[in-house]
């Protein structure tokens, strides 16, 4: 029989790299610790391929296991996905607790989870992974018992323990599918406000919620920890020439971001899916940073966010000597990054601005005649923050010179009565000589 050891603080992590991985034991170990273990020792391992049995070498399960016993280990923390077998096989050789990668995500975004949505997806994510790795403490029942009374038909621990995982998950689903269709009326409703949504997304711990914090004036918690906050914060953003937009804090990536945890972040991701613009933080000051911006572009990729617009921020430039605030623009001279720090405010002008010239970028100008009867448009105009520049017409009414983008024009040209209230002009000069050659009455 097989009882699986029980968890502890004291931990010892095992580094596996193969030819043409990356060197990732620091980031591995700054997971360690935000799941609060303490990294007692380090074994590292050299391998062409996997072991099958042990994943790592006999040789190096005989150096882990003295190891665990001299330095009182209670978890082995490895840095790469185990199969269930794999796990077991290692329990039973080290005889303490075996976690993956995988499985020290997840046991940190259980301890992160605050909302009742995040719990929710960290919860079916958690039984996803689980509902495969079920043999590891239940060996000894996988079988029914033989002898007098004990045969015929049955169901197994093994099989109870399944079909209950299968049932929990099953209504986690359905709860979270509720979720998705309240989070789906509030997405409903920000467009009938014509509200454009901007997202931060980026690495893990490189300042979205700090540069939130300062862009929103919230107090979203924020730490220098991986996975420091979970779940998605909205809030309304004024930026120039826009009223106002909508802000939104997403859970951060990280490079082999498991599987379980993208399917069971669906409806927050589906806030990144959705956005008119993505804010791509960078950590400027992170050694790793290419790489990092690459494992974000990959995981864009894999839910669907490759097409969205993005910025590029990068952040912490309070750490880089010498660098100050600036914009940089791609060969169309449209924004690309912006450098700042959330921390002592500086450069978050030039982002505010950045925001507003993309947002602006997808707007249509027009010249409208406004009757003396159209105020309440005028109004809507300058309520949206639309009007570039005005002048008064000789007859009454007024020539306004306007930019919307697609969705508030279509708005506008719901408007009761706006055809009778509102023409369209084609320029012919500037605003102030097309309103000197307007002297015919409008339309009442």
């Amino acid at each position: 029989m097989f009882e699986r050891p029980s968890g502890g603080e004291r931990a010892l992590l095992v580094h596996v790299q193969f030819p043409g991985d990356d060197d990732e034991r620091a980031e591995f170990t700054e997971l360690a610790r935000a799941a609060a273990v303490e990294p007692v020792a380090a074994v590292v391992a050299r391998r062409d391929v996997p072991d099958p049995k042990f994943f790592i070498g006999t040789g190096k399960v005989e150096e882990i296991a003295a190891t665990c016993r001299d330095e009182a280990i209670e978890v082995v923390l490895c840095n790469h996905d185990l199969s269930p077998a794999q796990e077991r096989n290692l329990e039973r050789a080290l005889d303490c607790r075996v976690l993956d990668r995988t499985g020290l995500i997840l046991d940190i975004f259980a301890q992160r989870a605050r909302s009742f949505e995040g719990k929710l997806q960290v919860e079916l994510a958690q039984l996803q992974h689980l509902s495969t790795r079920l043999v590891r403490g239940w060996t000894h029942l996988e079988r029914q018992k033989g002898g007098i009374g004990l045969r015929g038909p049955g169901e197994t621990q093994l099989e109870t323990d399944r079909r209950l995982i299968g049932q929990r998950i099953k209504q986690i689903n359905e709860r979270l599918e509720k979720v998705k269709r309240q989070r789906s009326q509030g997405t409903r409703a920000r467009r009938r406000a014509l509200l454009s949504t901007v997202a931060l997304v980026g690495y893990t711990n490189a300042g979205k919620s700090t540069l939130f914090n300062r862009l929103t004036s919230d107090t979203v918690y924020a730490a220098d920890q991986l996975f420091a906050t979970l779940d998605t914060t909205l809030r309304t953003l004024a930026v120039p020439g826009e009223h106002p937009v909508v802000l939104s804090d997403t859970v951060g990536f990280i490079r082999r971001l498991p599987p379980e945890l993208v399917a069971a972040f669906e409806t927050t991701l589906d806030e990144t899916r959705d956005a008119d613009l993505l804010l791509h933080v960078i950590d400027a000051a992170e050694e790793e940073r290419d790489q990092r911006i690459t494992d974000v572009r990959d995981v864009l990729a894999r839910i669907g966010a490759s097409d969205v617009p993005v910025i590029e921020i990068y952040n912490k430039i309070d750490r880089l000597e010498g660098r100050e605030p600036a914009v940089e623009r791609d060969a169309q001279g449209r924004v690309c990054r912006v450098w700042l720090s959330a921390v002592d405010g500086r450069g978050i002008h030039l982002l505010l601005e950045a925001i507003g010239e993309h947002l602006d970028q997808r707007k249509e100008r027009r010249w409208l005649r406004l009757s003396p009867a159209a105020g309440r448009v005028r109004a809507q105009l300058f309520e949206w923050g639309a009007v570039i520049d005005e002048c008064d017409l000789p007859a009454g009414g007024w020539l306004l010179e306007v930019t919307l983008g697609e969705a508030r024009w279509n708005a506008l040209l719901t408007t009761p009565r706006f055809a009778q209230l509102v023409t369209e002009v084609t320029p012919r000069g500037s605003l102030a000589e097309e309103a000197a050659r307007t002297s015919a009455d409008l339309p009442a």
